[in-house]
């Protein structure tokens, strides 16, 4: 037998004879390759490329062209995916200076779009509005129509299916926020997204797109450099010739290529790959074992009329070709026809974008076909290996052919961990990245431990003298038979090393949450906020929520409102100091800069005397300014500015102007508010004051009555919101960390019933030979519970100890914050001095650890006493 085809037939003839171990194979290969077949199928299908995603993207138009009101931009070829960066403020360019850049005649048409509050007949719902001419030519294939027709003039719309969900029909009019009036005369949907309510409409005759409205330009083709002179005139463009053909990666902007990289991406998809890889071959590496010992004796006659080592190696070898095959086929197969028959479908019902057709990735299947085979491949390594250096004379007499184990391994085993360990470290202390070798060093350190898992088993069967019969029987076997123990030993390590590691991450970041967690409001308030709402539309507001919550106490909040048009900024700063006032401001209250005559309740950060302090400086014409820090200074510098969207330039709105404060020290960070102009220095001013929001205090708030509050002031603005102040709300880790614990569970359960059977099976003679010596029926019981509880527990306790080391020093990249920002009036500037550290936090999941490290081998050794045979048929002791 020199060549793989008689032993290819042997192998075959033996997967068929051994129907039940060949299965199981069959399955922990077979089950990996079908998952990732599915999800490689799932995201082929959902990702839109080629002339299809152009279509979605620019209809029948050459480019697409955002006219951002920058003052220059850049990007890549596809300005969606990845960086842009934008310089200054411009203004927005025109379809004429546009043709005039290009230097040639070009036909374009205005498509803008806009978040809007609609009214509905229970109040009101956000839809995205488009405002696109779908007659027109360049605008064929950005929607469909199934009903009714295209809208042709301002008054009329096309609304999609998530608007008739809403009981929305053909013939009705809609009313968006601020009253205009469209009617319903046609029922389609957009291209692209398809969850949220959508309404297209031609724009009004003459208008220019304002910012982040665009063009769809008919031109004859745009090239990359044409693209990169409207670049640098602040426009981003979409040009399907660039995108049909782009040019080489050397004419990215230096600035967009310096980020173009992907290799942190890149390095935890193969970290998965290694891990998941790692699993199936110690999961399957205990059957190969058995049938290695199975196959034993025929090997020795091998051997003994002239075979080779390596065509022993071989003969295992050729049964994993055969299994491995059949199984990648298996799951490619079955995770092609499941992904068409079920996870397309139901993906596509739960995303909020439209999929495209059916697509394979035939490459990468190949690729996932080649990795079951080669899971096959590598299970079977080792007891090839061990298969080729047996005792010939032992096993032809009946006694095991079994090599002693290696000194070799359990050093290198030693290092490896060391070398983990020592990565880990490395990891946790770089400030950014550290998640990376973190992972990297959790491979490794697995690695390691496995190799050490046959010096554990050793030590623990030399200790085990004093153990009853059961448990001694089935640490010493479990030494015995070191080819199928310890790849479950560690398939079950490796598996418990994920959990832990996974664990303490997310308990973790949970904490940093909580702890770090800043309150809005006090606890049971709520706040009302509405862009762009007029004092009439405030006066509804405020009696909607006094009819909805009649006990509670209902103020309004002035200040100076912010626009959605235009960028309103009020700077405050210390005369002769650079200083910023807070560390970092967050803005809750529909203003940053209040306006009154006392310091509004729902600060509750300021003390009493501070708020008695502040109030009587409001009294005294005093503007009061908030500030993390003592300020040695009784007066304050504030301007106030605005940035049109339309143009870009700078407008003061009032100020710079010098003006007596007095400054209020406040411990929290997150401040809502920079400070409180007294009423009369903002008419001094000049500062055009408002209802910025409406506060609720003083009543229990029910999730029905928020909701219907929510409802009812949704229709009064472009962003309205009703936000009720519960403190920090739990997330759903304690569910995700149970679903962590059944994940592993389930590897846990399949790995050590899987080898505890096979285990069982392969011992059937020295079981039959305790019967004959006097061993009750339940003493099999029991030693088959003792080896599913040596395998989990054994597994569980190692896994647990390495899990460790990568879970908490992934807490420290993963919860530690190295510096604070301040956003205070005129940009962004870091906090003088030293920063603070804030973190790392720290929380170890020790129930969940618990559950998974002592709870499961406990139930897997209950299940399997409970299910295993306690009567054989008599064989004989000696083959």
């Amino acid at each position: 037998m020199r060549g793989w085809r008689p032993l290819l037939r042997l192998a075959w003839r033996d997967v068929l004879r051994s129907k039940g171990r060949s299965a199981l194979v069959l399955v922990l290969i077979a089950l990996p390759v079908l998952a990732v077949t599915v999800a490689l199928t799932v995201m082929a299908t959902s990702e839109v490329t080629g002339g299809e995603a152009l279509e979605r993207r620019l209809g029948a138009a050459d480019a697409r062209i955002w006219v951002d009101g920058s003052r220059r931009v850049a990007h890549g070829f596809d300005p969606d995916a990845g960086m842009t960066v934008g310089e200054g403020a411009g203004r927005a360019l025109t379809a004429a200076e546009i043709a005039e850049l290009l230097g040639r005649d070009v036909r374009a048409i205005e498509w803008r779009e806009s978040q809007r509050a609609v009214r509905t007949d229970g109040g009101a719902t956000q839809a995205r509005v488009a405002y696109l001419d779908l007659a027109d030519p360049l605008a064929e294939g950005l929607a469909r129509l199934e009903g009714g027709r295209l809208p042709t003039s301002p008054g009329e719309a096309l609304v999609n299916r998530a608007f008739t969900e809403l009981g929305v029909e053909l013939g009705e009019t809609l009313t968006l926020g601020d009253g205009t009036t469209f009617e319903v005369v046609g029922v389609g949907e957009g291209a692209s997204q398809k969850a949220l309510p959508q309404l297209f409409t031609p724009p009004p005759p003459g208008a220019a797109p304002p910012s982040l409205g665009s063009w769809l330009v008919q031109a004859g083709g745009v090239t990359w450099p044409e693209v990169r002179v409207l670049n640098e005139q602040g426009a981003r463009v979409l040009s399907r010739a660039v995108m049909e053909d782009p040019p080489p990666s050397s004419e990215l902007p230096a600035e967009i290529s310096e980020y173009s990289s992907d290799d942190a991406v890149f390095a935890v998809v193969v970290l998965v790959v290694v891990m998941v890889l790692l699993e199936v071959v110690l999961l399957a590496g205990p059957a190969f074992a058995v049938t290695a010992r199975r196959q034993a004796r025929t090997l020795a006659l091998m051997s003994a009329v002239g075979g080779t080592p390596s065509q022993a190696r071989r003969t295992i070898l050729s049964i994993a070709v055969v299994l491995g095959g059949l199984a990648a086929l298996v799951g490619v197969a079955g995770g092609i026809l499941f992904a068409r028959l079920v996870a397309v479908p139901v993906a596509q019902h739960y995303s909020s974008d439209w999929f495209g057709p059916f697509d394979v990735p035939w490459l990468w299947v190949l690729v996932v076909d080649a990795f079951g085979l080669a899971s096959a491949l590598l299970a079977a390594v080792v007891p090839a290996h061990l298969a080729s250096r047996m005792d010939v004379v032992a096993v032809l007499a009946g006694r095991r052919g079994d090599t002693g184990p290696s000194v070799r391994s359990p050093l290198l085993g030693l290092l490896l961990l060391g070398a983990g360990i020592g990565g880990a470290v490395v990891g946790a202390n770089l400030q950014t990245g550290g998640e990376v070798p973190i992972a990297g060093s959790a491979i490794v350190s697995v690695l390691g431990m496995i190799l050490l898992v046959p010096v554990v088993l050793s030590a623990l069967a030399r200790l085990g003298g004093r153990l009853p019969l059961p448990l001694r029987y089935a640490l010493r076997d479990a030494v015995r038979h070191r080819a199928r123990t310890v790849p479950a030993v560690a398939a079950v390590a490796a598996t418990v090393c994920g959990v832990v590691a996974l664990g303490i991450s997310t308990s973790s970041d949970a904490r940093e949450e909580r702890e770090t967690y800043t309150p809005r409001l006090v606890h049971g308030d709520g706040i009302v906020t509405v862009s762009d709402a007029t004092p009439a539309q405030w006066s509804q507001v405020e009696q909607i929520v006094r009819r909805e919550l009649p006990r509670a106490t209902v103020t309004p909040v002035v200040g100076v409102p912010e626009r959605t048009d235009a960028y309103v900024d009020v700077s405050y700063r210390v005369p002769r100091s650079e200083d910023t006032l807070l560390d970092w401001a967050g803005g809750s209250l529909g203003s940053m800069t209040l306006v009154g005559e006392e310091i509004p309740s729902m600060l509750s950060d300021v003390s009493a005397d501070e708020r008695a302090q502040g109030d009587a400086a409001l009294a005294q014409g005093q503007v009061v300014v908030f500030t993390n820090h003592p300020v040695d200074a009784d007066t304050v510098r504030i301007k106030g500015s605005t940035w049109d969207d339309g143009t870009g330039r700078e407008r003061t709105l009032f100020g710079p102007a010098t003006v007596p404060a007095t400054y209020v020290v406040v411990e929290r960070t997150g401040f809502p508010a920079y400070g409180v102009v007294p009423t009369t220095v903002a008419d001094e001013l000049g500062i055009e004051s408002g209802v910025v929001s409406v506060h609720v205090t003083g009543a229990e708030i029910t999730g029905d009555q928020r909701e219907a509050i929510g409802e009812a002031v949704a229709g009064f603005g472009t962003y309205a919101d009703f936000y009720l102040e519960r403190g920090y709300v739990e997330r759903d880790e304690v569910l995700l960390l149970w679903v962590l614990g059944g994940l592993g569970a389930v590897l846990m359960l399949g790995g050590t019933l899987t080898v505890t059977f096979l285990a069982l099976s392969d011992a059937r003679p020295d079981l039959a030979t305790l019967a004959a010596v006097g061993a009750a029926p339940r003493t099999r019981r029991a030693v088959a519970a003792s080896y599913a509880l040596v395998v989990g527990l054994v597994g569980a306790v190692l896994g647990a100890l390495v899990g460790l080391v990568p879970g908490i020093a992934v807490t420290y990249p993963l919860t530690r914050s190295t510096g604070i920002w301040s956003i205070e009036g005129e940009g962004m500037t870091s906090v003088s001095g030293e920063p603070p550290m804030i973190g790392p936090f720290l929380e170890i999941p020790w129930l969940m650890i618990a559950v998974v490290v002592l709870g499961l081998p406990l139930l897997t050794a209950l299940v399997v006493g409970a299910t295993a045979r306690s009567r054989l048929p008599m064989v004989a002791r000696l083959d």
